[in-house]
């Protein structure tokens, strides 16, 4: 990923954030018929000596390829999208100047690189599900847990699939926000996204840009 200095992020927590704050990662390896990608649910876990920036775990089908080539060494990477948003020249200042401006799209991201391991365990499976649940269902009125689905069905489908995990060695976060941009043009950009009638991703955009006004390098 080509990532200009004043949009790499280095920081563990923050790209620990992003993957936590938007876990659906898009899993690419090599498969039989070349590239392919699969769309998965993540948690992250802290880092160990084996894993200096952190573990991702999920779960497969039993039925998808993925994990019968998880052989432990061939390198995949997870792509993490997080908040994105078109960016008019209308909120830079040298458009009203000059009109040499022109748009713009901002984003942050992170790509998790590592091993693919399969872990075919049911013990370690359930622990899995259990944790990822209590996550999601932690803002609902009632929270859902697994303990509310019958036993004998909760086995069958941990029976139908394997974990993954993938010890992370490499991790590179861009958070592309206007950092070559001007103080009046990011603070610009943060006010417009925050105004924005579309709501979700590009309001999160400008939240992220005004926590992050950097003085042009």
């Amino acid at each position: 990923m080509y990532t200009p200095a004043s949009f790499r992020e280095k920081r563990l927590d923050v790209l620990h954030g992003l993957i936590r704050a938007h876990p659906l990662g898009a899993l690419v390896r090599h498969g039989e018929d070349g590239l392919c990608a699969d769309h998965l649910p993540f948690e992250i876990a802290a880092p160990t000596p084996e894993a200096p920036f952190g573990i991702l775990r999920a779960h497969v089908a039993r039925a998808n390829p993925l994990w019968r080539g998880a052989i432990g060494t061939d390198e995949c990477m997870a792509i993490f999208q997080g908040p994105h948003a078109y960016i008019t020249p209308a909120w830079y200042a040298e458009k009203q100047r000059s009109g040499k401006e022109v748009p713009t799209f901002n984003y942050a991201v992170v790509h998790a690189h590592g091993p693919l391991r399969a872990i075919d365990d049911a013990a370690w499976l359930m622990d899995l599900l259990e944790r990822l649940t209590a996550r999601h269902e932690a803002d609902q009125a009632m929270p859902w847990t697994v303990a509310d689905a019958p036993a004998d069905y909760i086995g069958k489908l941990l029976k139908a699939i394997v974990g993954i995990e993938i010890p992370l060695t490499r991790l590179t976060g861009k958070w592309k926000l206007g950092q070559n941009r001007s103080l009046q043009d990011q603070a610009s950009m943060a006010h417009g996204l925050a105004l924005d009638n579309q709501a979700g991703a590009a309001q999160a955009l400008g939240a992220l840009i005004a926590a992050n006004v950097t003085p042009a390098s």
